[in-house]
Formats: C-alpha cells, sequence, structure tokens
C-alpha cells in the first residue's frame, strides 16, 4: 500500500493556502456570502446543497470566538439551513475550541491531494456491463447520477446494503415535483462548474460523482454507490473517471475529504496523499 501523506511539509502550506482560496470561490458561483468578522457565511441561491459557514479569507483581526460561532449559528437558524462549518485543522487550529464550546460536534476526514507526479491509474478490463463515463447536461443519465449519492450517503458506510435500482427510480420521482436540481446541475455542467461521472449500466448511474474546478484547483465531491452495488470497485472507477477530466481541463491540483482513513487508503490507489484534516461541525443528533 502506497503512503498516504506527501513527505515535504513545506509543499503543504502552499498547497493549504491554495485550497483556501479554492474554498472561499467554490461556492460563491451559486451562493451569496454573509460577512460575520472572522467567519463567512455561505447561502445557497435557490435550490440545491446548503452550503456552510467557514473561516474568512484574509482574516488578520481577533482570533474566532465562541461568540463569533453563536451569532452564526443564529443566523442559520434564521435562514432554516443547518448549522454546519466546515474548515481546516492545520490552517485555522484555534476555531475547533470555539465551535465545541457552543456544543456542536466536530467530525475529523482526511483531506487528500492528489500527487502531481502520480501517473493515471490504469483500472483493469470490467467483467460487467457497467460503462464509467462523464454525463452531460442533456444526457439521460443525469437524473440517476444526481439521485444515487443521496441513497449512498443515506446508507453510510462501505458494506453492501440493500438499496438499488428500484430506490434509485423512486428517489428521482420523488425529486421531479419541483425540483430544479436537475435544471442546475445542467446549467452548471454548460458552465463549466461541475463536471459529473458515472458508473452507468442499463441507461441507469449505479454510482456518480462530481468535481468543480475553478481555475487550477479542483475538488472531487460527492462521489457514492447505490448501497446494493457496493464492493465492485465503481466509486474507485468514477473518481479515476473524474480525475482524467480534471487534469485534460488543465487542473493541476485536485483534492478531496475521504469520509475515513479506510476509505482514504482507497484514494491512495490513485495516488492521492493526505495533507491535513478536514473538520465538519454540526449540532448532536
Amino acid at each position: 500500500m502506497r503512503d498516504v501523506t506527501f513527505p515535504d511539509p513545506d509543499d503543504h502550506r502552499e498547497l493549504l493556502d491554495r485550497l483556501e482560496r479554492y474554498y472561499d470561490a467554490v461556492p460563491r458561483s451559486s451562493a451569496r456570502v454573509e460577512d460575520f468578522g472572522p467567519l463567512s457565511l455561505f447561502v445557497r441561491n435557490g435550490q440545491g446543497w446548503p452550503f456552510y459557514a467557514r473561516p474568512a479569507l484574509g482574516w488578520s483581526g481577533a482570533a474566532v470566538t465562541a461568540t463569533d460561532v453563536t451569532r452564526v449559528r443564529a443566523r442559520q437558524r434564521e435562514l432554516g439551513i443547518p448549522e454546519s462549518f466546515e474548515w481546516v485543522a492545520e490552517t485555522s487550529p484555534a476555531l475547533r475550541a470555539a465551535v465545541e464550546r457552543t456544543g456542536l460536534v466536530v467530525h475529523e476526514h482526511p483531506l487528500m491531494a492528489l500527487d502531481p507526479h502520480a501517473p493515471a491509474l490504469t483500472l483493469p478490463d470490467r467483467d460487467d456491463d457497467v460503462v464509467i463515463r462523464t454525463v452531460g447536461p442533456d444526457d439521460p443519465v443525469l437524473p440517476s447520477a444526481l439521485a444515487a449519492p443521496h441513497l449512498a450517503f443515506a446508507d453510510p458506510g462501505t458494506r453492501v446494503g440493500t438499496a438499488g435500482v428500484a430506490e434509485l427510480r423512486e428517489a428521482m420521482r420523488d425529486r421531479t415535483a419541483g425540483d430544479k436540481s436537475l435544471e442546475q446541475a445542467a446549467a452548471r455542467i454548460r458552465a463549466g462548474l461541475t463536471c459529473f461521472a458515472a458508473a452507468v449500466r442499463d441507461g441507469t448511474a449505479l454510482c456518480a460523482g462530481q468535481h468543480q474546478p475553478v481555475g487550477t484547483v479542483s475538488e472531487v465531491v460527492g462521489v457514492g454507490t447505490l448501497p446494493s452495488a457496493r464492493r465492485r470497485g465503481l466509486g474507485l472507477a468514477v473518481t479515476a473517471a473524474l480525475v482524467a477530466d480534471a487534469r485534460a481541463r488543465g487542473v493541476e491540483t485536485v483534492f478531496l475529504s475521504a469520509g475515513d482513513d479506510d476509505v482514504a487508503r482507497i484514494y491512495a490507489r490513485l495516488g492521492f496523499r493526505r495533507v491535513a484534516t478536514a473538520l465538519i461541525a454540526e449540532p448532536v443528533e
């Protein structure tokens, strides 16, 4: 198994600064920003996955306090959006204590960047009828590529589950009435803001994910496999397709947050190395 960390800590600082600029830039295409001093709250315009609060880019004033976090949480409740905060532990080390003093629970995730010298991973030919490919804005696969990760995240982990194509079709029907997510995803694909890839069988996505380029940086997000289709290498294959697409677009820095150390070891097969720890804070369930 490859080592999952970069050896040179000096590479981390420049890289983490680059990621901070990306984190600040990527929500702005579909969200407004509310200023809370050391914290920025991103509020989505229209429908879609809600955004979060995170450290303000370039803030040089006083350190964030529990009072600052409480103010943001009150605003999130007022807006009816999740009380969620995301940041990088090594970049904003004081934020965790302030967040935890307000009663939020902090979850840790390996933050991984693709080794720029890593060769493209050659995956073995599949012996099933699944095709790994990118998904266009008018592609009939796009609705299932949007719905499949939601079923995956509703049943987290890597074990094989029960939800399959029947549940996927039901989820797609449920999302059609008044849901603009398909239209918005297609618009983002056309604008070059998002690229989708999927593992497709019989015109349906069994696994899907996306990357979101901003300049020469892109994050791989939302890779999820239908629970009944797990343990077949689909997530790795979809991620490899996203990496290939990002590189073809001239992206120099590709990164992601792994669910846990076991998942991080899978991504290491593609050349991803752990560079830091991504933190997500949410209320106690």
